[in-house]
């Protein structure tokens, strides 16, 4: 991780599992629209929670590229599922996509259930932001 950033982790707290709590930094602020698990052309080749999350997360990776910018770079990534019980049951992959993509960076974080998403064969979407130092 760069030196312009900066885990903010209380103490006394316990640590978090797979993302921070809070981070500081300084640098040129990158910020990505909400991405769904369908390819650059707008392809679904997964309809699974996981395979979608896979696909969204390369997605995020390849508009992070255009800023010359790496998965490190990400500062806050926020989730927006359709099912938190189809969430809760893929972690395992999820966790397996996530490493390989992201390798042992992690942002702050959220996800939310929500109602719906605009496309309709979306499991989930994911919008980042990301400091490049």
């Amino acid at each position: 991780m760069s030196t312009m950033m900066q885990i903010l982790q209380p103490p006394e707290w316990a640590r978090p599992k797979g993302f921070s709590n809070g981070i500081a930094c300084t640098g040129k602020l990158v910020f990505i629209a909400g991405q769904v698990g369908w390819t650059g052309d707008g392809k679904w080749e997964a309809r699974d929670f996981a395979g979608q999350f896979r696909q969204t997360l390369k997605n995020i990776i390849e508009i992070l590229k255009e800023a010359n910018a790496k998965p490190e770079h990400i500062v806050r990534l926020t989730w927006y599922v359709l099912d938190k019980k189809e969430y809760i049951d893929s972690l395992g992959q999820v966790g397996l996509a996530y490493r390989e993509l992201m390798g042992r960076h992690y942002p702050t974080m959220a996800v939310v259930q929500v109602s719906g998403l605009i496309e309709d064969q979306a499991r989930l979407e994911i919008e980042a932001t990301a400091v490049i130092p």
